[in-house]
């Protein structure tokens, strides 16, 4: 019986390897465009090896340097066949701040991978 469970968890390790091979989403290039009474278009360009809807990147968000959320871009669909890829936001940063982060997000290892800071174009 110990055998059998022994061969049943290295079986399903095996088919969760490549959902945790696929590594951290990485924010790698952000574009700031101001458009006029604080309003701004962030275009962010993600870098991860989705795997399928088991593993992929999910979502990418902006935030001051402090934390504090000021928006989310989510992300419908994997994007197996597209990378690195490039998705557009469009949101309000009030005047005060200067610098922002976009840190991305996936499925599995949530917002770990590399973050891109960019200033503010007030």
């Amino acid at each position: 019986m110990r055998r059998i469970l022994t061969l049943i968890a290295i079986a399903g390790l095996s088919l969760s390897a490549p959902a945790l091979l696929a590594g951290q989403a990485d924010v790698v290039d952000v574009g700031v465009t101001a458009l006029g009474d604080s309003r701004f278009r962030i275009d962010a360009t993600v870098r991860h090896d989705d795997t399928g809807w088991d593993h992929y990147a999910d979502r990418w968000d902006v935030l001051t340097l402090d934390g504090t959320l000021l928006g989310s871009r989510e992300l419908a669909h994997p994007h197996v066949d597209e990378q690195p890829f490039t998705r557009s936001l469009t949101l309000e940063i009030p005047a005060e701040v200067t610098r922002i982060v976009l840190k991305a997000n996936d499925s599995v290892h949530g917002a770990d991978g590399a973050g891109f800071e960019i200033d503010v174009p007030h």
